[in-house]
């Protein structure tokens, strides 16, 4: 027995003996970290603000109509026209619902039974499903998490991992339970968990798991805290520690959107048969067995339950879309897409070494081409590519070279074509490639830009014009980032450029502004890296603080609007404002009476 006035260990000894029993049971894997070592600073954004992450729902964009949202997609998906309008309209109602619900509690609290709009995506592999539910995820501003759904099959009847997807979706909310409970949960392969429909007697293992995902597929309460996991053990056991009481922490899936997806290869039979019987009976033709995947648009409940689903779990997913295989031509669409992932991974991984890539668009149809005969879908793209330029990638960073133009020649002969790279041949004509190239793209960047032009200047707040869709695809030519990137950088450049305006004449006593043609060449200088914007305003400095001065002082003018020359070429600026000032002066001078 302890004596009663025995000393109690200290918060730094608890947190000692505690981390040497976690490090002893766990390994390195958990770790205490003491709460006086968080920075209480906000992290600063991107642009370099210092604002505060918003919190809760307010980041949320509940009002997103689903024309905005499909028109939204639509410059970054190619095809699935179908499966856009679909996702679209019910992900938008889902959400515009919820917002409906804050603002309407009494009508929603008079709805008994509400029925959620859970989704089901069937496809092929390659075609966009995990990406397209990633975009609309990004564009709302909701926490996204993804999950397969071979993880649950092993163990059987698993409710306590499939409540874990929830768990997951507050971490990936940084720990914001009423922003998750906003949240997406997609769920890929849900095809495996479909009873075997050769199997006699019930699947267990499979319905079991279907069962466990009834209830948050509609609505439950969640516990955070879980035996088997240490973290929120040791969370509770701080807050106890802090405020002496205990804190239960639930999550509510009534709002949590769940969107299942598979492959689902055998279900076409199924529908074939269906639709076969239906015609034969009646005395029609058998429908012909030319490409199975088209009978996957007249999927109805009946055939999923048949595929080995249980009913009540397809009751919970009211809404299906399929989604379409895709062609030679759509992969060819998806690399010249501005926005698509796949080249501008590659051009980020040749930049890593300082190696800028361009691809001509004959080259891009070819490696469409191979991808096409792989039959994996847009996966086939990834295959294609690495297997064309990786001996590129291998060899160029060892080299000087910091350009690379894929040709039609380099995506069919690509040893050939790095053999005469390496060896020097004719480097006039890959650098002339090079530039053509380069100025194709900022030609298709352009088009773009105009074809969309609309929802992005709603989306980021920036009035387009035609210089300044220039400076966008100028920003896209010189920098691995998609489109929406570019736009926001020219932002910032345009704002920091009035911050420089502030901060001269704050600095000098000169009161300057940049018209809109001087804005548009700053803003390329700083693009092209010819120039930081501490140079910039050093040059700026020296070249024109000393004249504006003087023409300050003799004429009393307190604001100048520094056009493009005064930029390009700051003497014969100030040469010409003082012969103005002087003929203004010998004007008023030949007024005054004798």
């Amino acid at each position: 027995m302890s004596e009663k006035n025995e000393r109690l260990p200290s918060h730094k000894e608890l947190e000692k003996e505690l981390s040497s029993y976690l490090t002893e049971k766990y390994g390195d894997r958990i770790k205490i970290v003491s709460p006086e070592g968080f920075p209480e600073k906000e992290p600063l954004d991107q642009d370099g603000s210092d604002k505060k992450r918003k919190k809760g729902r307010a980041g949320i964009n509940f009002s997103v109509k689903p024309e905005e949202l499909e028109a939204f997609l639509d410059q970054y998906i190619v095809c699935q026209a179908d499966a856009k309008g679909v996702l679209s309209t019910k992900i938008c109602t889902h959400f515009n619902r919820i917002r409906y619900a804050q603002e309407h509690p009494e009508a929603e609290e008079s709805i008994v039974g509400g029925i959620k709009n859970n989704i089901l995506l069937i496809g092929p592999t390659g075609v966009g499903k995990t990406y397209i539910i990633k975009l609309i995820a990004n564009r709302i501003g909701v926490p996204f998490i993804k999950c397969d759904a071979t993880k649950f099959s092993e163990t059987g009847y698993v409710g306590g991992d499939v409540e874990d997807i929830i768990r997951d979706l507050v971490r990936e909310a940084n720990d914001d339970i009423e922003l998750a409970e906003c949240g997406i949960v997609y769920i890929d392969e849900i095809d495996k968990i479909a009873g075997n429909q050769h199997l006699m007697g019930p699947d267990v293992s499979r319905s079991g798991v279907q069962r466990a995902l009834l209830k948050p597929m509609e609505e439950t309460e969640v516990d955070l805290k879980t035996p088997h996991d240490p973290i929120s053990m040791l969370q509770e056991i701080e807050h106890y520690r802090k405020t002496g009481k205990r804190e239960k922490r639930t999550v509510n899936t009534k709002n949590i959107l769940f969107i299942m997806s598979g492959a689902f290869n055998d279900l076409a039979e199924i529908i074939m048969k269906r639709v076969r019987d239906r015609e034969i009976g009646f005395g029609g033709s058998v429908t012909r067995n030319d490409d199975k995947t088209s009978f996957l648009k007249y999927t109805k409940s009946q055939d999923l339950i048949q595929f080995g689903f249980e009913s009540e779990f397809i009751g919970r997913i009211p809404v299906v879309s399929v989604l379409e295989r895709l062609s030679e031509e759509d992969l060819y669409t998806i690399l010249k897409n501005p926005n698509n992932p796949i080249i501008l991974s590659k051009k980020r991984d040749f930049m890593a070494y300082g190696i800028q890539i361009k691809f001509e668009d004959s080259a891009l149809s070819l490696l469409a081409k191979k991808a096409f005969l792989e039959q994996t879908g847009a996966r086939g793209l990834v295959s294609a590519m690495e297997r064309t330029l990786l001996n590129f990638e291998k060899r160029l960073p060892s080299t000087e070279t910091r350009k690379l133009a894929v040709t039609e020649d380099v995506a069919r002969y690509p040893q050939r074509e790095l053999d005469a790279l390496l060896a020097g041949l004719s480097d006039g004509k890959w650098d002339e490639i090079f530039e053509r190239i380069e100025k194709e793209e900022k030609g298709a960047v352009n088009a773009y830009l105009a074809e969309n032009k609309t929802d992005l200047s709603e989306r980021c707040g920036l009035s387009l014009s035609e210089s300044r869709l220039d400076l966008i695809a100028l920003y896209y030519a010189c920098h691995e980032v998609d489109v929406m990137t570019a736009i926001e950088k020219i932002k910032i450049i345009f704002a920091q450029i009035r911050q420089l305006e502030v901060y001269f004449a704050k600095s000098n006593s000169i009161q300057i502004t940049f018209d809109d043609r001087a804005c548009d060449v700053i803003a390329a200088m700083i693009t092209e890296s010819t120039k930081t914007f501490g140079e910039f305003y050093k040059a700026l400095k020296e070249d024109l603080e000393y004249g504006l001065r003087i023409i300050q002082e003799e004429t009393g003018t307190q604001e100048f609007i520094l056009t493009p020359e005064s930029l390009l070429s700051p003497e014969e600026y100030l040469d010409g404002m003082m012969k103005a000032a002087s003929a203004d002066d010998m004007e008023m001078d030949s007024d005054q009476p004798e």
